[in-house]
């Protein structure tokens, strides 16, 4: 699997300004579903031998290619509007959804035994809760030795979907945080360093002591990380687990109208992990048949790539969605 994926990191560092090739494929945007493109690209060149080069620059990078058309597709954790989709004549569709973890990294605090309520995490990004020790935590973790020592937030520095979804997040929990803060791909961070994608961050979790910071949860089983229970819109602790994601996807809802806009964080239930969120690609409604051969590598992972994205820790979209993209290109892309 290293060698594997070693291989496709190095397809996807290509230089996207480059003149395309007829049998190539270009894309780039988000970090969040990169580690799955590049599984996905590997296979598909294995049995088809077309190339996908995919390269992992962040929502905000994806949105600004495919709107100049350097890329064949872009890819977005934030859903675009109708609005923003005709203003730069998009077409838009779901790949697969994933989950955003709050990961950290103190030394004798294990994974899945930290209790960070919706607040509490709000009030830690917006610089208000500064120690580890602090009350506000403490009150939820009685027996956990926490330390005596400055929280170091670690967030993203580059145009993000990750950061969209997980600022929504902090916007739906905490009064302060909307007023001071709101949601978007960038915002002005009152605390903390900055790290490009959720590989720097996480890479940049790992090497920090008393760190905290928010990555897809790919990232957080491929770094080894530790990742904090959160509270359900409900107020249930839940931990990043498969199944607990799963129960947030299922009260996803789709309109091809829309273009499949929607944001997944804080769905109801007991169990439904609180960051879900889905990632999307942008295509120019005049690609014609390029659309075609994108849409050709979608199908086929969509077919063939739902164990590959198990396996990395994201959670494949129902057969029932996936029906509906396959309607939404057969009217879209002529």
């Amino acid at each position: 699997m290293l060698k594997k994926l070693a291989l496709v990191t190095l397809v996807a560092a290509a230089s996207i300004s480059s003149s395309f090739a007829s049998d190539k494929i270009n894309g780039a945007g988000a970090s969040f579903p990169a580690p799955l493109y590049y599984d996905w690209a590997y296979n598909y060149k294995k049995d088809t031998t077309n190339l996908v080069n995919y390269q992992s620059i962040g929502s905000g990078g994806g949105i600004k290619q495919i709107a100049k058309r350097v890329v064949e597709f872009g890819a977005s954790d934030e859903a675009l509007s109708t609005l923003a989709l005709a203003k730069d004549n998009l077409f838009q569709f779901p790949a697969v959804i994933g989950s955003i973890v709050v990961a950290f990294n103190v030394d004798g605090v294990a994974d899945e035994t930290l209790k960070l309520s919706n607040e509490v995490v709000a009030d830690i990004f917006a610089g208000k809760i500064t120690m580890w020790n602090d009350k506000a935590i403490a009150v939820d973790n009685q027996g956990l030795n926490l330390p005596n020592q400055k929280i170091i937030v670690v967030h993203r520095s580059d145009g993000s979907g990750t950061t969209f979804n997980f600022t929504y997040y902090l916007t739906q929990s905490s009064k302060n945080w909307k007023e001071s803060f709101g949601t978007g791909k960038t915002i002005d961070w009152a605390t903390g360093i900055g790290a490009k994608g959720n590989e720097g961050v996480a890479s940049l979790l790992k090497q920090t002591p008393y760190s905290i910071g928010y990555i897809e949860n790919a990232y957080k089983e491929k770094n080894n990380l530790s990742a904090a229970i959160l509270k359900t819109a409900n107020g249930k602790w839940v931990k990043a687990t498969e199944e607990n994601f799963k129960a947030a996807a299922k009260y996803a809802t789709w309109t091809k109208a829309e273009h499949f806009y929607s944001v997944l964080a804080l769905q109801q239930g007991d169990t439904s992990y609180p960051i879900v969120a889905a990632t999307f690609i942008l295509l120019p409604r005049e690609g014609g048949d390029m659309n075609k051969k994108v849409i050709a590598f979608y199908d086929y992972a969509f077919k063939n790539g739902d164990e590959s994205a198990k396996k990395l820790g994201y959670i494949p979209l129902p057969e029932e969605t996936k029906n509906m993209i396959k309607e939404y290109w057969t009217t879209n892309i002529k």
